[in-house]
């Protein structure tokens, strides 16, 4: 095994990986054909331990934060490089192996040569697209083009080492020096490669560039059915305008982030590299299992047939670091679960909904739990609008006083069952019943909105508390460790379900400064003070603080 060889086959493999990852990107999103990467990508981070999974995702979240990146926004695009620069080193580890395969067998039907070795690296990433993409089309159509595509990858990569590896032995020379021809030859080889190069990238390039426009275009088609959908079938649910706190004395510090999260900026989080799109014309959810009445019901039919229900919801990742952004409050509506269990009629023996969804993911919900609690949901629309196609349409449920992994969504179907089983997440170790902890932040000190009282000046200092169903009755500010906790003025939060906004108007003393905040929730129950080393597998805990100099 040649230094040369090992070098232009790395070269070469991701050269050509590269290309062919923008012809998939463009027939993506053109014909909805696989896009290997992610299918790969998806599928590794179901088969490896989940302790593994978790460990990556946490390494992800902090290097975002530690570069000052909002996770909410960059956290899906970070996974999405991630599973293509891993696809990428994959083509190069192949390349590698194809080259030194080559140079020592130096096959004379290198063509043949170069189809096998790509039927073999192809073969199986057509198999787990066939198995796991969301592409609409037959698995058989993906993975026979998969497979075409790692043909045509072998048989260049196998060309590319015929121009570019020296010959085995060198013949008799008739004119010219051995040296001189070696160095015409090296000089053809550079040559070659430069070529080869400029055209890849510009395939790459190009095929970016328009699988972009592509799917800036698919995105706008999907949005306009939801615009449709709206239109048709959501005339009177006009998304809230004035909020239920508007006249509420106690206004936001300058800086808090805002107390009701526009949709666009809600955060995501979801098991697949890209959102699962569903034709809302085709879908329907069938409701089968230990039940008198199963049901196949269509959207229309969810939203036509039950009083709707409407609520100020705020929803966390239970992945959420202690002050972090993976949390969002927006206005919820859909269909209580009890009326749905009313009419299917679930036998004596049935203990448990298992929700499935069109993205894989699976949840396990207590009958027992949305007999006690008629909030819970199948939810249809956030801000009196369709969910949007990347936060679950057509349907989701919302489970109180739980976080983000126990709530599916793109639900396609339900089957009611008498046995308990485990969940996606808690499959791979998280907290079975994933009870929201209580938090509070400090999200901002309004240096810039100084307010004078007589001789003294007043700082405006703020953020949100939260403690999921259970509510909050106090928000109390540290500043300094030897200062005093000093109780803050709490707004009326949107819901019993919301967050609370709280502000604090700290008496000026210039320095450096640390402001620290704790809550208290609705019974009396302080937030868990100690500082969790991880969120797994029940959420983060701790005392939030943010250091300001002023």
């Amino acid at each position: 095994m040649s230094k040369k060889s090992i070098a232009l086959g790395a070269l070469t493999g991701g050269l050509f990986t590269a290309p062919m990852m923008s012809v998939m990107y463009i027939a993506d999103k053109w014909v909805d054909l696989s896009f290997a990467p992610f299918d790969a990508f998806d599928w590794l981070t179901r088969v490896l331990p989940g302790a593994f999974i978790t460990f990556g995702i946490d390494l992800m979240i902090d290097l975002l934060r530690a570069f000052g990146a909002s996770v909410a926004n960059t956290a899906k695009t970070a996974e999405q490089i991630i599973a293509v620069g891993v696809f990428l080193i994959a083509g190069a580890v192949a390349g590698i192996i194809v080259f030194v395969a080559f140079d020592r067998l130096r096959p004379n039907r290198w063509i043949e040569f170069g189809l096998i070795l790509g039927v073999i690296f192809g073969v199986p990433i057509a198999a787990i697209t066939a198995d796991i993409g969301q592409s609409t089309l037959s698995p058989y159509v993906n993975f026979a083009w998969i497979t075409l595509l790692f043909l045509a990858w072998g048989a260049l990569v196998i060309h590319t080492g015929r121009r570019t590896l020296p010959p085995a032995s060198t013949p008799a020379l008739e004119t010219g020096s051995s040296g001189e021809t070696r160095s015409a030859q090296a000089l053809g080889r550079r040559q070659f490669l430069v070529r080869m190069g400029v055209a890849t990238a510009s395939v790459t390039v190009v095929g970016a560039g328009l699988g972009r426009v592509l799917e800036t275009s698919e995105r706008s088609r999907l949005e306009k059915e939801l615009d449709a959908v709206s239109a048709d079938a959501m005339t009177d649910l006009a998304p809230m305008i004035d909020l239920p706190n508007e006249d509420d004395p106690v206004k936001p510090a300058l800086g808090t982030r805002p107390e009701y999260t526009a949709v666009r900026d809600h955060y995501k989080v979801f098991i697949r590299s890209q959102p699962t799109k569903i034709e809302a014309a085709a879908w329907t959810l069938p409701i089968a299992g230990l039940v008198d009445h199963p049901k196949v019901m269509t959207l229309d039919e969810i939203r036509t047939a039950y009083a709707p229900r409407s609520e100020f919801v705020t929803l966390t990742c239970i992945s959420n670091r202690l002050g972090g952004d993976l949390i969002s409050t927006t206005y919820w509506t859909g269909v209580s679960m009890q009326d749905i269990l009313e009419e299917i009629g679930p036998k004596p023996e049935a203990r448990y909904l298992v929700i499935s969804c069109g993205d894989g993911f699976y949840e396990t919900v207590a009958l027992d739990l949305i007999y006690s609690d008629e909030r819970i949901m199948l939810a249809y629309a956030w801000d009196g609008r369709p969910i949007p196609f990347d936060h679950g349409f057509p349907l989701r449920i919302w489970l109180p006083d739980r976080y983000g992994m126990k709530q599916p969504k793109w639900i396609t179907g339900i089957e009611v069952v008498g046995e308990y089983r485990e969940g996606y997440w808690v499959e791979r170790g998280w907290d079975e019943v994933a009870r929201i902890k209580a938090t509070s932040v400090v999200d901002t000190v309004a240096v810039d909105s100084i307010i004078e009282d007589g001789d003294s000046k007043l700082i405006p200092v703020g953020g949100i508390a939260f403690a999921g169903a259970r509510g909050v009755s106090k928000v109390e500010v540290r500043v300094d460790e030897k200062g005093e906790w000093r109780e803050a003025k709490l707004r009326s939060p949107l819901s019993d379900v919301s967050w609370v906004i709280w502000r604090y108007d700290w008496p000026f003393s210039e320095g450096s400064h640390v402001f620290e905040v704790r809550c208290v929730e609705s019974d009396g129950t302080p937030q868990i003070a100690e500082r969790s080393s991880s969120p797994r597998p029940s959420g983060s805990t701790g005392i939030h603080q943010r250091s300001e100099r002023v």
